[in-house]
């Protein structure tokens, strides 16, 4: 396995990631405690050296899974995890988005005691508090890289503006925005052109478009209700049949280069820049393995031509999230003084 450096300060990981969350979390299909340790430790074996987690997911499950992995080689790899919710410690309720500077405290506490850590390499704002300024923010991230509680700072899903004012608070080493072939948002929105500028890395969420850019489902499959895609548009069977041009484009260029789908996809996110680092998830070894082989694959001028040319002539259907969640991502946080 290569690596990528993250951001200008050092932070060098694996050239493909493993996305945790689905161990445990939001899939119809997800592991044991036991399995999912296993699965952490047949990735890190097979070179992958950065582990994505969060508080959220569970809650608090997935990263106690995360951390009981990765404890005997703590020293070899990155763990990154996030910050931003409100979640009732007793029921475990997710009350919404909550980046007070003591909140953010609270959690990172849980978070090191969860993982086993005393020092969170990376460690994100989940999502943007409309309610506090980033620089509340980003000044108690400061703060906590001081005493030795994290590494770097990292941002998932900002708008542009906030992210260049946390920036100017405390150098930002990497955004975790979605991005897919069918989620290109992040060429157009001004998000990669400030990672360009500003020298921060870019890790792809759901780089496999939820799975579906697998091929292994489509208008025919019946997402069970507790699996969270069941309530997203671009999941109804109606999207998923239109959407299936995306599947098919990868499915010719796979052909082509002795790949699968969804090692095209991967290979194409890391042609797109050279600090981009995507964070597949699965529950299944052969996945996996299917998945880290996607760094081995080398895309041509012509073959990244010919995605382009296909893709410029598919419409994606279907919103990526459902009205709520969607109005968490892209948005700003208020000005200094006017938080609450």
């Amino acid at each position: 396995m290569k690596h990528r450096m993250l951001g200008r300060d050092g932070l060098q990981v694996s050239t493909i990631g493993l996305g945790c969350m689905g161990i445990s979390f939001g899939y119809a299909n997800s592991l044991s405690k036991h399995e999912g340790i296993r699965l952490i430790r047949e990735a890190f074996d097979r070179g992958v050296t950065f582990f994505d987690t969060a508080e959220v997911y569970g809650p608090f499950e997935n990263e106690e899974v995360v951390g009981e992995a990765l404890r005997p080689i703590r020293d070899e790899v990155v763990i990154a995890t996030k910050f931003g919710f409100d979640i009732d410690f007793e029921t475990r309720q997710n009350r919404g988005v909550n980046s007070q500077p003591a909140r953010i405290r609270q959690a990172v506490e849980g978070s090191l005691k969860r993982l086993g850590i005393a020092t969170i390499d990376l460690l994100y704002q989940h999502r943007v508090d409309p309610n506090v300024p980033i620089e509340d923010v980003a000044g108690t991230v400061k703060e906590l890289i001081a005493e030795g509680k994290v590494k770097y700072f990292g941002m998932s899903e900002p708008g542009v503006k906030t992210l260049r004012r946390a920036h100017a608070i405390l150098p930002v080493t990497a955004i975790q925005n979605e991005y897919s072939l069918w989620w290109r948002a992040p060429e157009t929105n001004g998000i990669l052109d400030a990672c360009d500028e500003l020298g921060i890395g870019f890790v792809p969420y759901s780089p496999l478009g939820k799975g579906f850019l697998t091929g292994a489902i489509g208008k025919e499959t019946k997402l069970p209700a507790h699996d969270f895609r069941s309530t997203l548009p671009r999941f109804s069977p109606e999207a998923m049949e239109r959407n299936q041009a995306f599947v098919d484009l990868l499915k010719r260029i796979a052909e082509g280069k002795g790949g699968t789908p969804a090692q095209i996809a991967l290979a194409w996110l890391l042609a797109r820049r050279p600090y981009v680092v995507p964070i597949p998830g699965t529950t299944k070894l052969h996945r996996l393995e299917e998945n880290i082989g996607a760094s081995s694959i080398e895309l041509t001028q012509a073959d990244l031509r010919e995605i382009e040319q296909g893709a410029s002539q598919i419409e994606p259907e279907g919103d990526r999230y459902a009205p709520a969640q969607m109005a968490m991502v892209g948005r700003d946080a208020p000005t200094s003084g006017s938080g609450t």
